[in-house]
């Protein structure tokens, strides 16, 4: 039988309760059998928080994942140069795992922006989608184009651009992050 495994990309800066709840609503709704968190090297659509050392963040999503045995980390991100477009990484993958059928989990802001993604119409044929319901970005059409499998999830209020400022602003965000994280953060002075 083939392997079922999700691929979870962000940036991870900090990664937070709220990407727990998602990876673990997909692993369950969508009968994955892992979840693979990848943390981005250098997303295209994104400017990267330069707060924090790539190092930082890797350690960061270990943390938050140590103790789920469904969950582990893949920084094939970081084996490659040059921006980090989803197709190279899929590409990469299936060629690697020619047994295993790959599932991208992304928020239902990255459904939204689909069709500007780079090769999205090869992507489409590589990859199944699954989206993450999201505040302001309702399930429409642009889900059925590209046969996006819509993973409820509760809304949580928490962003890690939220603790990224309240780091900064001396705030306590203890509960937003697994304690290891919060501990880390503190320990290394991140985000101040």
């Amino acid at each position: 039988m083939n392997k079922h495994i999700g691929i979870f990309g962000g940036t991870f800066n900090p990664p937070h309760l709220g990407h727990l709840v998602i990876a673990q609503e997909a692993l369950k709704q969508l009968d994955l059998d892992e979840v693979w968190w990848m943390p981005t090297s250098k997303p295209p659509h994104k400017n990267k928080v330069q707060e924090v050392t790539d190092e930082h963040r890797i350690q960061m999503v270990e943390k938050t994942i140590a103790k789920n045995n469904q969950f582990s980390i893949s920084l094939l991100e970081f084996e490659r140069s040059g921006p980090s477009y989803t197709i190279d990484t899929i590409r990469i993958l299936n060629n690697k795992f020619p047994d295993v059928s790959f599932t991208f989990i992304m928020g239902g802001d990255m459904v939204h922006s689909l069709s500007t993604w780079h090769q999205i119409d090869q992507l489409k044929h590589l990859v199944h989608f699954a989206g993450i319901n999201r505040e302001g970005y309702p399930v429409d059409q642009q889900w059925e184009r590209y046969k996006v499998k819509h993973v409820e999830v509760p809304y949580i209020g928490i962003s890690s651009t939220m603790i990224r400022s309240k780091a900064k602003a001396g705030q306590n965000f203890r509960y937003y992050v697994v304690d290891e994280v919060w501990k880390h953060v503190k320990e290394h002075h991140l985000y101040g």
